[in-house]
């Protein structure tokens, strides 16, 4: 299969640092990266059928992959085939995390578990490459960079995130089975730090964030865990809103 050229343009996640870095505040702007996107050999095949992005989930409701990573400040991770439950939670997971109770290393190893690799490749060797590629994304381009979260753990920082009105949906380019799923959402990023004194202050930021799901046969249940095939996982957070 050969991959087309498509180009991520910045950070998605574009936070104000007031809290984090200096007292005045500072944009932390993001690093621009470039990946492949699968493409048949032949012309690009895009299905003509309605887009339906919110199929009737089929598992027990409010069942979570681990329940526990709670205690951590992570967001729970659902065990669900509709799109719109996941995106949420994927959304909010991507910046929400405690520095008193994890490392950020700790806490990229468990956003890594939610990653499935991407069907559209044929090959298991492009599988695992743009797998890799989307969790190394993930690292560079998408979360708050190490130098702030070390600034923001020196005030025993925490960060919470949430999306907070109605998302959007594409179908995603090459992808003829219709299982993935591109969504949208305005999330509201909420820092909060201690002084010296152990007195807490908080602030909000709102930007317009988007990840492709993947919620089909494909998908790769995280080990150990309830996870079905065709329960929804993570194929790739972007450096941008789609669409923007």
């Amino acid at each position: 299969m050969a991959p087309k050229q498509r180009s991520s343009r910045g950070l998605w996640w574009a936070v104000v640092g007031g809290l984090v870095v200096i007292v005045c505040g500072a944009v932390v702007a993001g690093m621009l990266l470039t990946r492949p996107s699968p493409t048949d050999t032949s012309t690009p095949h895009t299905s003509a059928q309605a887009f339906s992005p919110l199929p009737s989930p089929s598992g027990p409701e409010g069942e979570v992959v681990d329940a526990s990573v709670d205690e951590r400040g992570w967001v729970v991770e659902p065990i669900t085939p509709d799109p719109e439950t996941y995106i949420r939670a994927a959304l909010a997971a991507a910046g929400t995390f405690d520095t008193t109770r994890s490392s950020r290393d700790e806490w990229l190893s468990y956003l890594d578990s939610w990653f499935t690799p991407d069907t559209r490749y044929t090959s298991e060797a492009d599988r695992r490459t743009e797998l890799n590629a989307a969790k190394l994304e993930l690292r560079q381009s998408v979360v708050l960079p190490e130098e702030s979260w070390e600034s923001l753990s020196g005030e025993s920082g925490r960060v919470t995130s949430r999306v907070n009105e109605d998302l959007t949906f594409a179908p995603v380019e090459g992808d003829v089975s219709g299982d993935m799923t591109i969504g949208t959402g305005l999330v509201d990023v909420t820092f909060t730090r201690s002084d010296p004194s152990g007195e807490e202050a908080s602030y909000t930021e709102t930007a317009e964030v988007s990840v492709q799901v993947l919620c089909g046969v494909g998908s790769v249940p995280s080990a150990g865990s309830g996870q079905r095939p065709g329960d929804c996982k993570v194929v790739r957070f972007f450096a941008e809103p789609i669409g923007s």
